[in-house]
């Protein structure tokens, strides 16, 4: 049986709740999975245009469902996003560190969603680079 982790990598279309209009967290998220084949889509509601594609003001407004949502907001926004997955039938939630909060994981199992929390989808999502080695690292320390 696949771990939630897995579950969630497994989905080919995700959002990314949270990219910059500049750079972040977010941003390297965004493109790194969709370096990796994933079909990706910004949300930020303050902006149009991310990383040279159309950026989605909120999950209502994706053309079409996606798998899971990426959060990379602060723990409150997070709160909302989670209401918006289960409002729209969002199976799938990973919360990248920073951005989980107790209520978030609640309304997940409440509601049946597949909830990923502190942990960092880059670690998981066929990791390169230092990503590669921060998940080598939590595997000796036992943390994987």
């Amino acid at each position: 049986m696949a771990s939630v982790k897995e579950d969630f990598l497994a989905e080919r279309s995700i959002a990314v709740v949270g990219v910059s209009r500049t750079k972040g967290f977010g941003n390297m998220a965004f493109r790194e999975l969709k370096k990796k084949g994933y079909h990706v889509y910004p949300v930020n509601q303050y902006a149009t245009v991310v990383e040279g594609e159309k950026c989605y003001c909120s999950l209502n407004d994706l053309p079409g469902p996606v798998g899971g949502v990426l959060t990379v907001v602060p723990p409150a926004q997070t709160e909302k996003v989670v209401a918006d997955c289960v409002r729209l039938g969002i199976r799938r939630v990973w919360m990248q560190q920073g951005s989980e909060s107790q209520e978030a994981i609640r309304l997940c199992e409440e509601n049946g969603i597949s909830a990923v929390h502190s942990a960092c989808i880059l670690m998981y999502a066929t990791p390169t680079s230092f990503h590669r080695f921060h998940r080598w690292v939590w595997k000796i320390l036992g943390k994987l």
